[in-house]
């Protein structure tokens, strides 16, 4: 018999969270019938890797090391890396499965036609962070609930962040090609390497990610601004020593370093378009974690072409994967990678096990940690509004 959710803890949990409850959009409940569930979860392929390391499960050959635990109580468990196009494997499925989990670094996008097709979907859960990837208007308007494991990767991130700073800073990268290349030019490398003291950095977007960040470099002896729709607390921003910028368009031609933390929203997708990028200081260093799709990716492969970016690093593009002929692989002064940051082992382990638990939660009927919302009722999160 199906559990419902007790209506008062469910707007208990919505007010800690900043999320406003709404009786006025039907909802598909979350419950826990008898009988078997149909989970599908898309995740890249590990090949040879998966059976390196027995904590890796992030994968689709260790499917985040649940699927001993769902199918012991009878429920169906599909993974898969084929997301794309109509005749994929996540396409035969999405008719009849009731969960859906996705990650961030290698994302099924749940467009609106898919939530249409899906016609016995309750659950859509992000093993990670950054749920983008969907369209959480259709998943609202759908009444279906979308959650991910908040702050399970938001140190793997932040320490990358730091990483792809110095790396831009110290021009480390051709050292490096020079090395595997039998080269040696000391000049090629200094002329355009500098210290990291003193120098300016902004981060657009303060939330866990960006304080964290703020907080390591700190010891650098930085001058650290932000900017957010929040204001930190005094005490915070003394802690570390970070200056709140209101006005974004103020801050950013300060910065020598500007640094991407900010949620991919309506409002931030283009954000940082042709007109925009060409008011930035000359010779500025972006470092961007956050989602390819707030950058106008020709917009930066002008920029650094030109110089006007010294230089550009980050793991996320739109599309992912990047196709081979994305403009961001062939341009000057980038250090890229794939969607890496947030999949550490350590990451892997934290979404792994929050995953679990929200599938738990998920069988008895019970809520989420209030933070793990993303869309509830009806209603998204703050930071996607």
């Amino acid at each position: 018999m199906a559990m419902k959710r007790v209506a008062t803890s469910a707007i208990r949990a919505f007010n800690s969270s900043g999320i406003p409850s709404s009786s006025s959009i039907f909802t598909r409940e979350l419950h826990a019938t008898p009988g078997s569930k149909k989970i599908v979860g898309v995740f890249y392929k590990a090949n040879e890797y998966a059976s390196m390391n027995p904590n890796f499960l992030g994968c689709v050959e260790n499917a985040l090391g649940i699927r001993d635990w769902l199918e012991s109580q009878g429920h169906q468990y599909i993974v898969t890396p084929d997301k794309e196009g109509p005749d994929c494997e996540l396409e035969k499925h999405i008719p009849d499965l009731h969960v859906l989990i996705t990650t961030p670094f290698h994302p099924a996008y749940v467009t609106a036609e898919r939530i249409k097709k899906a016609k016995n979907l309750q659950l859509l859960l992000t093993a990670g962070i950054g749920s983008d990837h969907i369209d959480l208007k259709a998943a609202a308007d759908a009444g279906l609930t979308v959650a991910e494991v908040t702050g399970s990767n938001t140190v793997s991130v932040a320490e990358d962040e730091l990483m792809r700073i110095l790396i831009l800073v110290r021009n480390f990268l051709p050292g490096y090609h020079q090395v595997i290349t039998g080269d040696w030019n000391v000049a090629a490398i200094a002329h355009r390497a500098y210290d990291l003291e003193g120098k300016t950095v902004g981060t657009v977007g303060a939330g866990r990610i960006g304080k964290l960040l703020l907080q390591r470099l700190k010891p650098f002896n930085c001058n650290l601004l932000y900017h957010d729709r929040l204001k930190m607390d005094p005490e915070l921003e003394s802690q570390l020593g970070a200056k709140f910028e209101e006005d974004l368009d103020a801050m950013l031609p300060k910065c020598d370093i500007i640094v991407i933390n900010t949620p991919l929203t309506e409002k931030t997708k283009g954000m940082f378009n042709k007109e925009k990028i060409a008011k930035l200081k000359k010779g500025v260093l972006i470092v961007n974690n956050a989602r390819g799709a707030i950058m106008d990716t020709q917009a930066v492969a002008d920029a650094c072409s030109s110089g006007h970016i010294a230089g550009y690093s980050g793991d996320v593009w739109y599309p992912q994967p990047a196709p081979k002929d994305h403009p961001w692989r062939y341009m000057p002064n980038q250090a890229m990678t794939p969607h890496i940051s947030g999949t550490t082992i350590d990451a892997q382990l934290r979404y792994a096990a929050g995953t679990k638990d929200m599938l738990e939660r998920y069988f008895k009927g019970e809520d989420f940690p209030p933070q793990n919302y993303i869309v509830k009722d009806g209603e998204l999160a703050s930071q996607y509004r």
